[in-house]
């Protein structure tokens, strides 16, 4: 059983849980509300009602109850899948199908979650660790981007400054790590984003003009953008969101019960999902946006070695906190793009070992095994660098095959089925003969 800290120090941890997401989950209002050219006011109500929603959603999984909640220390975030279908969407009908859509889905992944559940027996240990292998070696990609200045294409990406600001905060987490012990280093993240925040502010590389600008004090309105319409080809988009959501959420239900030492169960699994149902259907009503269980961190409770859900809860109770006071939630954005970036580094790589290690229990004798890491682990890798890779192919089958995640989930199940069940199958036959 896992020792739980008390409120001080889980409330800590919760911040630097917040951290590690933040980015990611203000990223989707950002991106959305720019491609829908949402004025200053309605841009601000997006940005505070998703933070505020990201916490409500992490309480609906983090309470479990007989209907809903995996109860996992797990963090619930923006779909980042759901981003080009939804501007989509809001620019071909309106902003209100879109949201139609978002309640559909939602309530289809609440009608689906029981026979969605039964996949379970197809997820022994050579697909589940070959699956969080490849969440962390996707989204390190990412952490690598964000190091460099964040934009790819800007003329400062990768300066020296961007670089010494993501190193300084990757070595600072480190010297943490190695030479301290107790709550102090298991809050190296926290500490290692302050820093190379404080260092970053010396530079005069950080702007609180996002704090002055921001309002003190915002409620989360029903309908803010007008009551959802429906319409039948924008729901059917956004439930192949979903079902997206559901494999790559699987995928973190199995890595988090993995470093919680806890057997994923099929009613673990039915409740987790409806839970990520219930937050899309809020997200719809509230004009927000789908919500999935992050993976990011995932890697930061291997890291902080604190696996309780105390601080989970402080991360959800923080995270409503902001979105009811936009100008407390703008202090985080002040953070450095490449600080970020050194963070996520360590923690993302920290992901894929924990899959390694999953995968060390697997029979590697067994060249079909083999072949079914290799495999999948290559085409997830694949596809995350060269998304357009199915370019050519039909609209709809490009949503679910652009996710690196959901390929190697796909790929490393059916291969399993092919190689090792059918060849059970048949020794089995050949024995009774």
């Amino acid at each position: 059983m896992q020792k739980e800290v008390s409120q001080q120090k889980a409330a800590v941890l919760g911040l630097q849980h917040l951290l590690a997401m933040y980015s990611g989950a203000v990223a989707v209002p950002l991106l959305i509300g720019t491609a829908l050219k949402f004025n200053a006011e309605q841009m601000t109500y997006l940005v505070s009602i998703d933070i505020f929603m990201c916490g409500l959603a992490t309480l609906l999984q983090l309470i479990t109850n007989r209907f809903f909640g995996i109860g996992f220390p797990v963090i619930l975030g923006c779909a980042i899948q759901a981003v080009a279908p939804l501007q989509m969407i809001g620019r071909k009908f309106s902003i209100n199908d879109m949201y139609g859509a978002i309640i559909i889905a939602g309530i289809f992944v609440i009608l689906i979650a029981g026979v969605f559940a039964k996949i379970k027996k197809f997820f022994p240990p050579v697909v589940t660790g070959t699956l969080i292998t490849t969440i962390g070696l996707t989204l390190i990609p990412v952490a690598i981007q964000n190091m460099g200045g964040g934009n790819a294409t800007a003329k400062d990406f990768g300066s020296s400054q961007n670089l010494l600001l993501a190193f300084c905060t990757m070595f600072i987490i480190l010297a943490l790590e190695i030479w301290t012990k107790g709550f102090l280093q298991s809050i190296s993240v926290l500490i290692g984003l302050i820093s190379g925040t404080l260092i970053a502010a010396c530079l005069g590389l950080v702007s609180f003009a996002p704090v002055i600008t921001a309002s003190w004090f915002h409620l989360p309105q029903l309908f803010y953008f007008g009551a959802p319409h429906f319409e039948w080809s924008s729901s059917l988009t956004m439930i192949i969101i979903a079902l997206v959501s559901m494999v790559e959420s699987t995928g973190v239900f199995f890595a988090t019960g993995d470093l919680i030492k806890h057997q994923v169960s099929e009613d673990d699994l039915k409740k987790g999902y409806r839970a990520e149902g219930l937050a899309q259907i809020l997200g719809g009503l509230f004009n927000a946006f789908p919500y999935t269980t992050f993976s990011q961190n995932v890697g930061l409770l291997q890291l902080s070695g604190i696996k309780t859900k105390r601080p989970i809860y402080w991360a959800a109770g923080l995270l409503m906190t902001m979105g009811l006071l936009p100008k407390i939630g703008a202090l985080v954005t002040i953070i450095p793009t490449p600080v970020l970036g050194g963070a996520m580094l360590v923690m993302f790589t920290m992901i894929a070992v924990q899959g390694i290690k999953t995968l060390v229990q697997v029979d590697l004798s067994n060249n079909n095994n083999i072949l079914i890491i290799a495999i999948s682990i290559g085409l997830g890798l694949g596809v995350t660098i060269y998304p357009q890779f199915f370019h050519n192919l039909p609209a709809t089958i490009q949503l679910f095959l652009n996710n690196g995640i959901v390929i190697t989930s796909l790929s490393a199940t059916i291969l399993n089925l092919l190689l090792n069940d059918a060849k059970s199958k048949n020794s089995l036959t050949a024995n009774q003969i």
